[in-house]
């Protein structure tokens, strides 16, 4: 017997929205989770400015940068599967107690004006150290909520906070790096961080979730079901398009004269994300979540070419207002097939391979959009993105398939029609 996954009763309202949002035992969690994940986008441009002030150069500035890019990538599916093995609490708390000491180190050398080697690793390290609140933060949502619309609705409002914070944490990089010390955007985010995620590791809730009793299975983990790495590959092309477009934006600023506007520009497409992410959420699209990741990943790819076409910084924002359109939709597929998709007991692991496919696409787009932009232009840049965007929404698509429960897993029963 074949079976499909749809979403017909995963559709969401906003009494889903207040269900999820005033759940009694999610308060404590569910603020902490905001202190922790509010400096992400913040930490990454703090340092990037904070190295390029003392080192006065670019070049070893993303250098540093792409260090911790790895490292939160590997990070991500370690901790992952530590939380789901022992629980949120002792690893989060470990790797904050990390977090301190690798920041303090960075920001020492970055001082003493270290090699640029011993930068790269010190940023590798915080990158790793950085706590996964929000892979925790996700999967508790399932330990908290039955399946239904107010779970769908938390997933919702994972995908929709986060998505604020990257308009939220750019601007606030910006504006403390004018601080006398340059460095105060990067230890103020992530003292912030620090706070929230031992909080968040310290609530009730979160306590509550122990270690886990059952077998450690398969040495691949979550990525051992098929539907699992069909989501990577659909969580890869997301974070190449949008690689692509965060180099190729601030370029097209650049090329027309108005550098100072490209963050700006970038905070646009963001804005759309948010206001369209909630009317989605309300009516989903398509219902079968197999078509679904390869659906908004090909529409992604396909207006991200319209970046292309304006001949104005104006006619670029309106662009990005509609190809932002497209961004938290991605994000709340994402989290609703790894309920479906993930292993047994692999619920943060799984989140944690969907970040870490993500953050590897962005590192792999802007790379190669810097090339592209720097041969070829900014709009040939935007018209490269969508094309990886369309090629592997194609192959997701010919892996819709493989977006069934897996073995084991625990799947809502209304999400799954035979």
């Amino acid at each position: 017997m074949s079976q499909s996954v749809s979403n017909h009763e995963s559709r969401t309202s906003l009494a889903d929205y207040r269900a999820a949002l005033t759940t009694r035992a999610a308060r404590r969690p569910a603020a902490a989770s905001v202190l922790a994940r509010l400096p992400i986008a913040m930490i990454g441009i703090s340092a990037l400015l904070y190295v390029q002030r003392e080192t006065g150069s670019f070049a070893v500035a993303g250098l540093v940068s792409a260090g911790s890019l790895v490292g939160v990538s590997v990070g991500a599916v370690v901790q992952g599967r530590l939380i789901d093995r022992f629980g949120p609490t002792r690893p989060l708390l470990t790797v904050s107690l990390l977090l301190a000491l690798s920041m303090t180190a960075l920001v020492t050398a970055i001082e003493s004006h270290a090699a640029t080697a011993v930068l790269v690793a010190l940023g590798a390290a915080t990158g790793l150290t950085e706590p996964m609140v929000g892979s925790a933060s996700r999967a508790l949502w399932t330990r908290l909520l039955p399946p239904g619309g107010a779970r769908n609705a938390a997933f919702s409002y994972e995908a929709i906070s986060m998505e604020v914070f990257f308009i939220l944490g750019p601007g606030l990089a910006g504006l403390l790096v004018m601080a006398p010390w340059a460095g105060t955007g990067l230890v103020l985010g992530v003292a912030l961080q620090f706070t929230g995620a031992v909080l968040f590791a310290l609530s009730p809730a979160v306590r509550a979730w122990g270690p886990s009793s059952g077998p450690s299975g398969s040495l691949l983990g979550a990525l051992a079901s098929p539907g699992m790495r069909t989501l990577a590959i659909a969580a890869l092309g997301f974070g190449v398009v949008i690689g692509f477009v965060e180099v190729a934006v601030p370029a097209a600023a650049t090329e027309a004269g108005q550098a100072s506007v490209g963050g700006l520009l970038l905070s646009a497409w963001s804005l759309s994300s948010v206001a369209f992410g909630v009317a989605y959420s309300l009516r989903p699209w398509p219902r079968q979540l197999g078509l679904r990741l390869p659906l908004l990943l090909g529409g992604f790819g396909a207006l991200v070419a319209l970046l292309a076409w304006p001949t104005s910084l104006w006619g670029l924002a309106l662009m990005m207002l509609l190809a932002g359109a497209l961004i938290t939709p991605q994000s709340t597929a994402h989290s609703t097939t790894i309920e479906v998709v993930a292993p047994a007991g692999t619920a943060a692991e799984a989140f944690g391979w969907v970040l870490t496919a993500v953050t590897l696409g962005l590192a792999a787009g802007q790379s190669i959009s810097g090339y592209v932009v720097e041969h070829a232009g900014p709009g040939a840049a935007f018209l490269a993105a969508s094309v990886a965007g369309v090629v592997l929404a194609a192959v997701v698509w010919l892996l819709r398939g493989t977006v069934r429960p897996a073995p084991q897993a625990a799947v809502a029963p209304s999400l799954v029609n035979a």
